[in-house]
């Protein structure tokens, strides 16, 4: 059994101004014996700001500054930031930091959709990254990625029994209902619980942001590898601390036969 702790949450545009709230859901989450705490995608700034300023590599003072954090409380954090890439853009890292890992997942899937095109200033990723915590092996993904059953049975092949899975989710018409069932969808499709942490809505607390930026609609959701929801927040800035049992991967795909009679 591994416990997680989910911190939903409205980034700021500034980078240090985040790091209070990850101390504080960090400092909380701990508390209530979490061993891993995940934040959204981009917590390091939100979207709809140039991204090139704020971005820093996994040895800058910020990304630092967070694994100080995850080294105080003895946890695992994950916390969607951005890091320089040579050609100029950047990649959107989720940063891996704790218990003795220091590392970062960049995002393999841009979310060029519904209008707005991340590659124009995000390089894409190559490699599906996993680190096992307590003898829990942990995938990630980050938002769009969940249109991609691919990468979660790539994981699952890798050994993962969980994928974390910040985000900051686009709103608009529909979108809610895709994200939940995409979040349930993939967790069918590899057998993994799947945590999809995302950024509140800043509407639910009075932050005006680009509304053409995906920003956030909160409904971070936790399902298991039968499809099973086990939590669900709303779409103000919330939190949540959930148990993952490894053993339930494995049961629900030798009961669904979802990796293994694969033939394609």
């Amino acid at each position: 059994m591994l416990r997680i702790g989910l911190c939903q949450l409205t980034s700021s545009a500034e980078p240090a101004e985040n790091l209070a709230p990850i101390r504080e859901g960090v400092a909380r989450a701990a508390g209530e014996g979490a061993r891993v705490v995940v934040f959204p995608e981009a917590a390091m700034a939100r979207f709809g700001v140039p991204l090139g300023p704020v971005a820093e590599p996994l040895d800058g003072r910020w990304a630092k500054s967070v694994a100080a954090i995850a080294d105080e409380h003895g946890v695992l954090v994950v916390a969607g930031m951005f890091t320089p890439h040579e050609d100029g853009r950047v990649r959107n890292t989720l940063l891996i930091t704790g218990l003795g890992h220091h590392t970062g997942y960049d995002k393999i899937h841009l979310y060029d959709a519904f209008g707005f095109r991340e590659s124009d200033t995000v390089a894409p990723g190559a490699s599906p990254v996993t680190v096992e915590v307590d003898g829990v092996t942990l995938g990630f993904a980050t938002c769009y990625d969940v249109r991609f059953p691919e990468l979660f049975r790539a994981l699952a092949d890798r050994g993962a029994s969980a994928v974390v899975l910040p985000t900051s989710w686009g709103a608009g018409e529909g979108k809610r209902d895709q994200w939940e069932v995409l979040v349930r969808a993939r967790a069918l499709d590899s057998g993994c619980w799947v945590l999809g942490c995302g950024q509140a809505d800043p509407a639910a607390s009075g932050v005006e942001v680009n509304p053409k930026a995906p920003t956030g609609i909160g409904y971070s959701t936790v399902a298991d590898g039968f499809g099973r929801v086990h939590a669900r927040l709303g779409a103000g800035p919330e939190s949540v601390v959930v148990d993952i049992d490894p053993e339930v991967a494995e049961k629900a795909r030798n009961a669904t036969g979802a990796l293994a009679n694969r033939r394609l």
